[in-house]
């Protein structure tokens, strides 16, 4: 039998092409047997650059009648991992899982707005930059999308010590979505679907099984994870005028909340919002102050595969005047915060112009940057300006700053409200205590910022995967880096206001460096699948280098020469004859790159490894001496909690400490230590009760073992009659 090519278009499927495939006159349909054909068949559509595939399934029935039945687009919708959500923890979570062999389906609102940035479209920043650098080096994506994206970089602080020094990069919006969306896209194992997610689907033991869309598409998984941002029941605000809405333009997720409570989850409103956007062609930038990028450009990725310099765009700093803050103060009523139709908290760190205004009245001026959303787009972001004030005011305040006194604004400014649910509901792994197979990440858990929302979107990912295969869950702890100390804090502390990342959050900021993030992380990437040989030679190489180079400086030796003068000049110290050049680095003021100028340096180095052989030399004491107090503490921080504890059982706690590690469930000693409430009488009166319950526990097994012995014995000795004692005597 000859076979025919045809094309399939479903439109026209349907009588023609059972023509085409069984004529009349055919002998099979002569015969009264049904017939069932199944083709399977992959069709590749390739749209700039980025290939999808398609499973597509067509079932032909013959009958009698010689009508034929058939099925279209039958597909399996069973997933390893489902991750609800397309923006930065959502990719970061939906990556990591297909990169580590699970099935993974996204679904999200819009496909054209995965990994937006709606607000100010930066990446890094103090503590931010570390989170970025630890993604980075586990095997995420933020971290190069950012370095190839890149509109400006600086590094900020540089004049302060290493531990908070940071590297921020302005991004262009639109090239950065659309990066990581051809990234997503073109990931093995990850489909992407738009959806709304309305329900969780649960097992018989209270385990997830997957999630129910607005549609009423049901689709299945034994991990899901929940990255909603500020879409789940979502309003945005202008000065009393509300909508329903996740940001700007889209609509919000409804549904879901209602679902989670009835599931049992507490859940609370949150608030956020973004300054106006003006047109760059309205300006006037003579009289604005310039902030140029750094010359030498520094990389958020340790893979120099992503190291490719561009042009850098320039931003602008104003400030706001006396007529500023009169317009603000004659109208904070009409504000959704001030006016009080809005109770929701919002972020402290990075408060709306108003609240500046309010909060700190003896300030003449605040400062206000203008910085470009992209390399072909009219507009600027006003960086520190965003107001909860009716647009009709929105110009006029605007035209207050100068430089803006003309221009014209194309956005206006709005807040933004959403549910969220307090982290205390998640284990340290993200996934949620009440449910397993459930996990949560990004704004949902009470964060803000595409950083924070990228690091838990790597571990949720890596964790969902893990328990879909039947893997131990991967947990950082705090020492180890700004994400385990990120998540240490949202799951331990009841938060009631947006978290933002601070260098001064974590106790060890100085081991938790950006510029040492690989070595203390890509190890664990690479050990549980997300770092791939390349990467890990790449790593290796650069570790290996690193420590020849210090053994070489404590090695060499020099004596005068003009070395010695200008190390002397700079450091304001003599150098003594026959010093090390290690010795000389660790003089104040006396960089790697005096050593380059003499010719002491090391050419097969590049920039960011002479900058960690530095760091590692001139802070080696500060370093050592960290290192030996964090392993005096690790061993009782690190002492687990049973599970089943009852706190309210324990009447030398405060009142206060019962209901606190009640309601968290800590995990080691040093998490209930950090919740709030708990004092360091409770911590002792906790290990008093500890150590009571481990005597007792051991006296039992005790007990138990010289019962089983007793019992042994017993049964061994063998009975003799009396007889046969005086017989044999």
């Amino acid at each position: 039998m000859t076979t025919t090519s045809f094309t399939l278009h479903l439109c026209r499927f349907g009588r023609n092409l059972c023509k085409t495939l069984f004529p009349t006159s055919s002998p099979a349909l002569l015969n009264p047997r049904h017939i069932t054909l199944r083709r399977k068949f992959r069709r590749r559509i390739s749209f700039s650059g980025s290939t999808f595939s398609r499973r597509f399934s067509a079932v032909a029935a013959g009958s009698t009648s010689g009508d034929l039945n058939y099925e279209i687009g039958t597909v399996d919708e069973k997933y390893d991992v489902i991750v609800v959500g397309g923006g930065h923890a959502g990719c970061e979570a939906a990556l990591a899982s297909a990169r580590l062999g699970a099935r993974t389906l996204l679904l999200t609102l819009n496909i054209d707005r995965i990994a937006w940035q709606p607000c100010n479209p930066a990446v890094g920043g103090p503590a931010k930059s570390q989170l970025v650098h630890e993604v980075d080096a586990l095997g995420g994506e933020i971290g190069k999308i950012a370095d190839r994206c890149y509109l400006q970089k600086r590094v900020l602080n540089i004049s302060r010590g290493p531990a908070v020094r940071a590297l921020r990069a302005q991004t262009d919006k639109r090239e950065y979505a659309l990066q990581m969306k051809n990234v997503v896209e073109s990931t093995p194992n990850l489909s992407i679907r738009e959806a709304m997610v309305t329900d969780i689907l649960l097992g018989k033991n209270d385990n997830v099984e997957g999630v129910c869309t607005f549609f009423g598409m049901k689709f299945y998984a034994p991990s899901v994870i929940l990255t909603t941002g500020t879409f789940m029941s979502g309003k945005i605000w202008v000065g009393r005028t509300s909508m329903p809405a996740g940001r700007a333009g889209e609509s919000a997720s409804h549904g879901l909340t209602e679902n989670l409570q009835r599931l049992g989850f507490e859940t609370d409103r949150l608030k956020t919002g973004t300054p106006a956007r003006v047109d760059i062609r309205t300006v006037n930038f003579s009289v604005l102050e310039p902030q140029h990028g750094d010359e030498e450009v520094s990389w958020f990725s340790f893979d120099p595969d992503v190291h490719i310099e561009r042009e850098q765009m320039c931003c602008y700093l104003t400030r706001t005047t006396s007529t500023t803050h009169l317009i603000i103060r004659e109208n904070l009523h009409e504000t959704p915060t001030y006016g009080g139709w809005v109770e929701a908290k919002g972020p402290r760190y990075c408060p709306s112009i108003e609240d500046k205004i309010v909060r700190f009245q003896d300030k003449e001026s605040h400062q206000v940057f203008l910085e470009p959303e992209g390399r072909n787009v009219p507009e600027l972001y006003v960086q520190g300006f965003s107001t909860g004030l009716p647009e009709r005011l929105q110009l006029p305040l605007l035209r207050t700053l100068p430089g803006l006194e003309n221009c014209s604004m194309l956005r206006p400014a709005y807040a933004v409200e959403y549910d969220y649910l307090p982290a205390h509901q998640c284990t340290r792994s993200l996934m949620t205590k009440k449910i397993q197979g459930l996990f949560f990440s990004g704004q949902i858990n009470g964060t803000t910022g595409y950083e924070e929302a990228a690091a838990q979107g790597i571990i949720s990912g890596i964790n969902a995967a893990r328990h879909a295969d039947g893997k131990p869950l991967i947990v950082l702890e705090r020492e180890s880096s700004y994400i385990g100390t990120l998540i240490d804090d949202l799951v331990t502390k009841d938060l009631r206001e947006p978290y933002r990342m601070l260098t001064s959050r974590s106790e060890h900021r100085l081991l938790l460096r950006s510029d040492n993030a690989d070595s203390r992380l890509t190890p664990l990437g690479h050990e549980i699948g997300l770092i791939d040989d390349r990467r890990w030679k790449l790593y290796q190489e650069k570790q290996a280098r690193i420590s020849e180079e210090k053994k070489r400086l404590k090695s060499v030796r020099i004596s005068g020469g003009d070395l010695a003068a200008e190390i002397t000049h700079l450091s304001g110290q003599p150098v003594k004859d026959s010093s090390t050049l290690e010795g000389l680095l660790k003089k104040p003021h006396i960089q790697y790159g005096i050593l380059d100028k003499h010719g002491f340096g090391n050419n097969n180095l590049s920039r960011m490894e002479k900058e960690c052989v530095e760091i590692d030399i001139k802070y080696e004491g500060f370093i050592l001496r960290q290192q030996s107090q964090l392993q005096q503490m690790v061993t009782q921080q690190h002492r687990p909690l049973p599970e089943d504890l009852d706190y309210y059982a324990m009447t030398t706690l405060s009142h206060e400490a019962r209901e606190k590690l009640s309601k968290v469930r800590p995990q080691t000693i040093g998490q209930a230590s950090r919740v709030g409430g708990v004092s360091p009488a409770d911590i002792t009166a906790l290990l008093i009760v500890l150590e009571a319950n481990r005597r007792k526990a051991q006296e039992k097994r005790r007990y138990k073992m010289m019962n089983a012995i007793r019992a042994n014995t017993q049964d061994e000795v063998p009975e003799v009659s009396l007889t046969e004692t005086v017989g044999s005597g």
